[in-house]
């Protein structure tokens, strides 16, 4: 009870934070001012970040007053802590790619530093042990590309938001499904958070969570990723299924993009999301339909999770096609949308 207890009052003190600093007269303030490759059309707070972190920082503080703690929880705290300061400052000053970079790759180091890096990639069925090398050099880059896909997700109005709490609300029933009450309660705390700024992050977005929120976000996806791995919770697969949403756009859309030759340090408006908001959908429509997509991915991992390893690739395998028939109809959309317009 005491978990739940904390849960629904981090959602409470996310709320009146995320409400706090979305007013005008809020102590700490950085607006996010629209260009042309921008989904929003008024300048808009970035500062909801600091009401996530800091609701997270209480959250699990006060669950671990009542819960133990695995040796490695302080590494993943300082690690969210040493990236989410560094993002509020380029939320604040603009930091130059390098500096931002520098701080993802320190949260990863300190990460893999507890030895957090799986010995061996688990698959339905089976595992791939590799070397450690091998391992510190894959896990470190899965690290860093979850922290920078979730930057790139969060950029329509209660995208991230959402995935976050779905995400992690995921994450943590299969914790308790599996007996891991501290895992599971730290995820809950995550998407409390996340849930209380949601209602204000909902369009039309009256706050965005800034670097300083999707940072961080993306970093406690891998890490909580790496923990249930660790924790024998799940394997791998399992959580890249649940936030599937976000990893299949960004991946795609990253692939797309260097395929053309284009700068991928560059700011763009080509995922899926942003084309289907630009065709016409808007942030609310769009959020509606990537909130069913979320919720029959978690769906699908409950369905799974224990089945044989035939239905899990048999799992994998629709979400495969189901991805690519999403794909499609977007360039259809997008194609119809032009030929409309030159006739």
């Amino acid at each position: 009870m005491e978990i739940i207890a904390i849960a629904l009052a981090a959602l409470l003190l996310s709320f009146c934070a995320t409400s706090l600093l979305a007013r005008a007269d809020a102590p700490l303030r950085a607006l996010d001012r629209p260009n042309e490759r921008s989904l929003h059309v008024r300048p808009t707070p970035r500062t909801g970040g600091i009401a996530i972190g800091g609701t997270i920082a209480i959250g699990w503080l006060l669950l671990y007053t009542f819960n133990p703690v695995p040796d490695f929880f302080a590494a993943i705290c300082i690690g969210a802590l040493a990236v989410m300061l560094v993002s509020l400052l380029d939320d604040l000053y603009r930091l130059s790619p390098l500096l931002r970079l520098a701080g993802h790759l320190a949260g990863a180091g300190i990460v893999l530093s507890v030895g957090l890096a799986p010995e061996q990639l688990g698959y339905p069925g089976g595992s791939w042990a590799w070397q450690p090398t091998v391992a510190y050099m894959l896990v470190g880059l899965l690290i860093v590309w979850m922290i920078n896909l979730y930057n790139f997700m969060d950029g329509m109005d209660g995208f991230a938001g959402g995935m976050t709490v779905i995400g992690f609300g995921t994450l943590s029933l299969l914790g308790w499904i599996d007996g891991a009450a501290g895992f599971a309660g730290a995820s809950l705390v995550v998407a409390a958070a996340a849930g209380g700024f949601l209602v204000r992050n909902f369009p039309p977005a009256r706050i965005f969570m800034g670097d300083s929120g999707s940072v961080t976000l993306g970093f406690l996806v891998a890490a909580f990723s790496l923990w249930g791995v660790a924790e024998g919770i799940f394997q791998l697969w399992v959580p890249m299924l649940v936030f599937s949403p976000f990893v299949v756009d960004a991946t795609i859309t990253l692939i797309r993009r260097a395929a053309r030759g284009e700068r991928l340090w560059m700011a763009h408006c080509s995922h899926y999301y942003q084309r289907l908001v630009r065709m016409g959908w808007g942030h609310r429509r769009t959020a509606l339909a990537e909130y069913v997509l979320m919720m029959s991915c978690a769906v699908s991992v409950f369905i799974v999770a224990h089945a044989r390893p035939m239905w899990q690739w048999a799992m994998l395998l629709f979400w495969a096609v189901v991805y690519s028939v999403i794909a499609l109809m977007i360039h259809r959309l997008e194609r119809s949308r032009s030929e409309a317009a030159h006739a």
